[in-house]
């Protein structure tokens, strides 16, 4: 069994990590209510001997003693990462495995890619190869960031090349929450451009996800126990409420259920490496299957049922249904819509009780209404985990190798033009040492040229499909 590191970097990459580490610890509780430590919890925890003190205290079987998260925490606030230390998951994490700093990045890329980037180099280092000493098998780290800010897009793209130089053969996986138009931080548009071009060049997979999106479903979940429709309330202790089991107050801006989203597409993610399951797809299989080509590493995800851990009581979908719903636009993590869009190939990742015969079925009922490049029309890569999500049957998450992801990045592009040609707040950036305007013609280039290669596949969706001649068996 393989293990994998999880990197959060910024307040939300901290913030979207408290969550997936507290849906971790709840789904493990209800699968393994033995208490022993398994291959399973193995892959993203430890279990330690606290008595015993420094690190010879690791268990490889046996009761479960005290479980330690394979992560690292950085932040260049305190606030988010104390916070974590002080709730309710403060004893998942290793002490050690901490970085931060009091002054933040200030929302500039610059500062957290080139001053905190040198300045903490060594130790982010030493940290992560204390995480990979730990791990008997490392396949990979999981970077989790947002695209806006200074620490998460600027320190949060300077790991990637850390990564990739110390340990070339394992996984960097991705998880970027990019910025809604209407986002607060005005420098955003330089930070995400600037954070786009390392992505491009150091990240083998990178789950795009956008704030709007996760907004747009949270509030349809919100209407949907709103409306008074049968069985549809919200469950006590649901993931949705606060912990009093009372609806949070509609003007607060639901981060948490947002985080929550983000939190259980990696749980599904990774699902198929931790549980048994008839068909299994490992990480590596991912990036094999669903990147053609090195650049076009951006996978669209979608997830079906939306709601957590039976946050909301809501009859379950049809099973039928949950496959329409992964290619409908309303279940995209980011403001896509895949199936008027080319695919270049496509995962689908199923937990619960479902066979394969189900499967087969539904990929025979959808692919009429999907377009596939025309080199690879069989571009489809399947996953069957017997474990379901808590509280459902079923589960499905989609992820797509689809130029539908192209808008966004003509969107982000835009964005930072109607900044830069005024070179509007340039002057913070220009005044760190080495950044240099250069770095913006580069990274604007380097998303230019990303958009040209989904235009030229895009280009393609009107040609002939060719019929390729197959070898017949003489029977």
């Amino acid at each position: 069994m393989t293990q994998s590191v999880v990197v959060q970097v910024g307040q939300c990459g901290n913030q979207i990590g408290c969550c997936f580490w507290d849906l971790a610890l709840r789904e493990h509780a209800a699968v393994n209510q033995k208490g022993i430590y398994d291959e399973a919890i193995s892959s993203f925890f430890r279990n330690v001997d606290t008595r015993v003190l420094g690190d010879g205290g690791s268990i490889s079987k046996g009761k479960i003693c005290s479980l330690k998260a394979r992560a690292v925490l950085i932040d260049m606030e305190e606030g988010v990462v104390n916070e974590i230390l002080q709730g309710p998951l403060r004893d998942v994490f290793d002490s050690k495995q901490l970085i931060t700093d009091i002054s933040g990045s200030g929302n500039n890329w610059a500062v957290g890619h080139k001053v905190f980037g040198s300045l903490y180099q060594e130790q982010i280092l030493e940290k992560l190869r204390k995480s990979a000493e730990h791990c008997d098998c490392l396949q990979c780290f999981f970077i989790i960031h947002s695209m806006g800010g200074g620490t998460g897009s600027g320190l949060g793209t300077f790991l990637l090349k850390v990564l990739e130089d110390e340990f070339p053969e394992v996984y960097r996986f991705v998880t970027s929450i990019y910025p809604s138009g209407e986002d607060d931080v005005i420098t955003s548009p330089y930070n995400s451009i600037l954070a786009m071009k390392e992505l491009n060049e150091h990240a083998d997979c990178v789950l795009p996800i956008d704030n709007q999106s996760l907004f747009d479903i949270i509030s349809k979940i919100e209407l949907m126990m709103n409306s008074g429709k049968l069985g549809t309330v919200i469950k006590p202790k649901s993931l949705v409420t606060s912990s009093a089991g009372t609806s949070k107050k509609r003007q607060e801006k639901p981060f948490d259920k947002m985080n929550n989203i983000v939190g259980n597409l990696l749980l599904n993610l990774t699902s198929s490496a931790r549980f048994e399951g008839s068909l299994n797809m490992d990480l590596n299989e991912i990036s094999m299957n669903l990147v053609p080509f090195p650049q076009l590493h951006y996978l669209v995800s979608s997830l079906t049922p939306l709601y957590t851990l039976a946050d909301v009581n809501i009859p379950p979908r049809r099973l039928d249904q949950m496959f329409s719903d992964a290619f409908s636009k309303d279940h995209q993590l980011i403001r896509a819509d895949p199936k008027h869009s080319l695919y270049l190939a496509c995962a689908l990742m199923v937990r619960g009780n479902v066979q394969i015969s189900d499967l087969r079925r539904n990929i025979e009922r959808l692919k009429p209404s999907l377009q596939f490049v025309s080199w690879n029309q069989e571009g489809w890569k399947t996953s069957l985990c017997s474990v379901p999500p808590v509280g459902h049957t079923h589960s499905l998450l989609a992820l797509a190798n689809n130029t539908c992801v192209k808008p966004t990045f003509i969107e982000l592009r835009e964005r930072f033009m109607r900044l830069y040609k005024k070179k509007a707040h340039l002057h913070h950036y220009l005044q760190i040492e080495g950044m240099e305007e250069g770095c913006f013609t580069e990274a604007v280039s380097s998303l230019s040229a990303l958009i040209q290669e989904y235009n030229q596949l895009d280009a393609t969706k009107s040609l002939p499909v060719e019929d390729i001649p197959r070898l017949s068996v003489a029977v």
